[in-house]
C-alpha cells in the first residue's frame, strides 16, 4: 500500500538523538506512512539504528539541511511530507492530525508547536518557547506564516510547484519556504501538533543569544531576503 505520508528526516552522526523521532513515529495512531533519513555521510551508528528501526536510508552530502531535504522529498511517495528533525520526537496524534487538517484541499502546509525535549530551566524554557513558539505566532498573525523544520507538513505537489528549499540559504530555508508556499494556499498553524525538540543549541549557546538570532534572522530575511550563515552544528 502506497504511504499517505513520508516523513523526511535530515542526520548527520545522530546517533545520540535519532532514537527520538523513531520512536516518535512508532507510536504514531496514524499508520500509513513511511520513513526517510537522509544521511549526510554519518561516521557513526546513525544509519544503522534507522534501518534496525525500518527507516529508509539515502546518502546525500551535501552541504546544508535544505539540500538534504529536497533529497529525501524527492524519494517521498506519499502525498503529504513531513519534515522533522533528527533530534525531534513527535508526539502520538501529530500524524493523524495533520491528516485530518490535510483533507481541506485549500491547504498546502501546516506547522504546529515545539516543546522542550529534556529537562531544563525555566529561563531556557521561556526563551526556547519564545523563538519556537511566540515567533511563530507573530509571523502567522502579521500575515507572514513561518513554519518550523522541526515539525512541518506540506502537499508534495505544492512544495514540487514552489521549488521546495532554497539550497542557497544556510538558516531559514523554511521561512522562505512557507513564504513561496503561502501564495499557493492556505498555511495553517495548529496547536495540537506538537513535537519536542531538543534544547541543545540554547543549553549551549545561552539564552540571550538564542533569542537574538532567532530574532534578528527573522528581521533580516523579510528586510533584505537574506538569512545568517553562522550557524555550526551542535552534537
Amino acid at each position: 500500500m502506497r504511504p499517505e505520508i513520508s516523513i523526511v528526516i535530515p542526520a548527520f552522526n545522530e546517533e545520540k538523538y535519532i532514537k527520538y523521532p523513531l520512536d516518535g513515529i512508532k507510536r504514531q495512531t496514524f499508520r500509513n506512512f513511511e520513513i526517510i533519513v537522509v544521511d549526510g555521510g554519518s561516521t557513526d551508528m546513525t544509519s544503522k539504528i534507522v534501518k534496525k528501526n525500518g527507516g529508509k536510508v539515502i546518502l546525500d552530502r551535501q552541504s546544508n539541511i535544505g539540500a538534504a531535504r529536497n533529497a529525501g522529498a524527492r524519494l517521498a511517495k506519499g502525498d503529504l511530507i513531513m519534515f522533522t528533525n533528527a533530534d525531534t520526537r513527535a508526539s502520538k496524534d501529530v500524524l493523524n492530525i495533520y491528516s485530518e487538517l490535510f483533507k481541506d484541499k485549500h491547504i498546502v502546509a501546516a506547522s504546529g508547536p515545539l516543546v522542550p525535549l529534556e529537562k531544563t530551566t525555566r529561563f531556557i524554557r521561556f526563551g526556547y518557547k519564545f523563538a519556537s513558539v511566540y515567533l511563530a505566532r507573530i509571523s502567522f498573525a502579521i500575515g507572514k506564516p513561518a513554519i518550523s523544520g522541526s515539525n512541518f507538513m506540506v502537499r508534495k505537489s505544492a512544495f514540487k510547484k514552489c521549488g521546495g528549499f532554497d539550497e542557497s540559504l544556510v538558516t531559514y530555508e523554511d521561512l522562505d519556504l512557507t513564504l513561496r508556499l503561502s501564495k499557493l494556499g492556505k498555511i495553517k498553524y495548529v496547536k495540537s501538533a506538537v513535537v519536542a525538540t531538543s534544547t541543545r543549541r540554547i543549553v549551549k549557546w545561552g539564552v540571550v543569544r538564542y533569542i537574538l538570532f532567532n530574532a534578528g534572522n527573522v528581521l533580516r530575511y523579510n528586510l533584505f531576503h537574506k538569512s545568517k550563515e553562522n550557524y555550526e552544528p551542535i552534537r
